[in-house]
């Protein structure tokens, strides 16, 4: 079995063979006097960790040349880990290394027993990050119109997206705020026979009653005060394409009715116009909301809901994806860190395991926003739980009593389905299967603040 390579960089011949003595036996030992020797070393041997020593020749009371090598081996490869080696006093430098990269620093002179913990420690590092690294290429090599998961949730999801594109039937596509609705819908467009066309989105929750319906199906001048010319709507506007209702269950029972016209017939005429206009669109609808309950209550057209419900999709919230967190993460880190120029960035430890622990009430939203705030925030290369204010993800309740724990519970219920309604009581109580009396008296019980 070959031994992890290992490379010593000191300009002192003898601390070179005392480390190469007392290290060979655990790893096959590379040693270097200087940084063009370092580099050269490096480059043909590629070792994962290195011992470096601050003090360089030409100039060995002088940290540059040592900061130097140091930035110039993780250039070669940012995954490798560095131990910095530095006379007693100074530290400065030493974190100097740190900020820029290294992994971990001792001061002369060393314990050896030290140095072969940090030494085993860093590999073990080193080894974890190449297998994430090697996870996301695979993903990247997997990765579905920009949709990465490697779950069973979202292989299902792969699949169905596959059969529905090659149809024109309308699509509805169903899941909590912040799992990719919108990007399932555009994977289907750009894998449909109308992938040439425009793919147009619209979200019905966020523009007003009274706008939307021109929003949708245009106007012609003069048709209300301010139309001072005529306008193509969205549905027009995504001929030969894709219409991406968005928030459906937020469409107005005026407006359901002229959407589902439009479905049967393929016809539209514009607010204040008498002409029919054939229009050929597929559409795609998504919400959040429970929509059979929207229907059951008199809410949501149940012709409407058939029409556009021919082929459903569910997306999966992000805690029920298995291992797909930490592969979104890394993803988000990769891309976020080469937009900041912080490409030796890294999770460590704890973020990781914080990551794992979150429960995600915004789902991919969220940890896209996290992670990207952490790119910017981080001090050093690696990413705190701290960095991505997960410090606290992890309540324990092993102190609370019984009714603790429940109103706990109930807190965290009633927030998140406060937040993936976007404060409407009403799609709340319905999704948590109580009424709009209840659920108030429940948010005074738990100092809930109405909105």
């Amino acid at each position: 079995m070959m031994k992890p390579k290992l490379l010593v960089v000191d300009d002192d011949e003898d601390i070179r063979s005392q480390m190469k003595w007392a290290l060979c036996e655990d790893y096959e030992v590379i040693t270097a006097e200087d940084r063009l020797s370092a580099m050269e070393n490096f480059r043909t041997h590629t070792p994962n960790v290195a011992l470096l020593d601050l003090g360089l020749p030409p100039k060995p009371g002088d940290p540059d040349e040592g900061l130097a090598t140091l930035s110039g081996l993780l250039g070669l490869d940012s995954l490798a880990k560095v131990i910095i080696i530095t006379g007693q006093g100074e530290q400065t430098n030493a974190l100097r290394a740190v900020g820029a990269g290294a992994h971990h620093f001792l001061s002369k002179p060393v314990d050896m027993d030290e140095v072969k913990v940090l030494i085993k420690r860093a590999f073990q590092v080193n080894t974890l990050e190449r297998e994430y690294r090697k996870q996301q290429q695979v993903d990247s090599e997997e990765n579905f119109e920009g949709m990465i998961g490697s779950s069973a949730p979202m292989k299902e999801v792969f699949g169905s997206i596959r059969k529905v594109a090659a149809t024109d039937a309308p699509v509805l596509i169903l899941g909590e705020s912040g799992t990719g609705k919108e990007r399932a819908a555009l994977a289907i467009h750009r894998r449909s026979p109308k992938k040439d066309g425009p793919f147009v989105a619209i979200n019905c929750g966020a523009i007003p009653e009274t706008l939307l319906e021109s929003e949708l199906f245009g106007h012609e001048k003069g048709a209300f005060t301010g139309a001072h010319a005529q306008r193509i709507g969205r549905i027009e506007s995504a001929a030969t394409g894709t219409l991406f209702l968005d928030e459906m269950g937020e469409l107005p029972l005026s407006l359901q009715v002229k959407l589902l016209r439009f479905l049967q017939e393929k016809t539209i005429e514009r607010v204040g116009g008498r002409k029919e206009i054939h229009v050929d669109t597929r559409v795609i609808a998504a919400t959040n909301v429970d929509i059979q309950s929207a229907v059951a209550a008199g809410k949501f057209r149940e012709d409407l809901y058939y029409r556009l419900a021919v082929i459903v999709i569910k997306l999966p919230a992000l805690r029920a994806r298995e291992n797909d967190i930490r592969l979104l993460a890394q993803s988000f880190l990769q891309r976020f860190a080469g937009q900041n120029n912080k490409t030796n960035l890294s999770f460590d430890a704890e973020s990781l395991r914080a990551i794992e622990r979150h429960n995600w009430p915004g789902n991919i939203r969220e940890l896209e926003n996290r992670v990207k705030r952490a790119v910017i925030m981080a001090e050093n290369n690696r990413i705190t739980a701290a960095d991505l204010e997960l410090t606290d993800s992890s309540p324990s309740h092993s102190s609370s009593n019984l009714k603790q724990a429940r109103e706990t519970l109930e807190r965290e219920m009633v927030q998140n389905a406060l937040r993936r309604s976007g404060g409407k009581i009403s799609s709340a109580a319905t999704e948590l299967g109580v009424s709009r009396p209840t659920l108030y008296e429940l948010m005074d019980k738990l100092g809930i603040t109405r909105e």
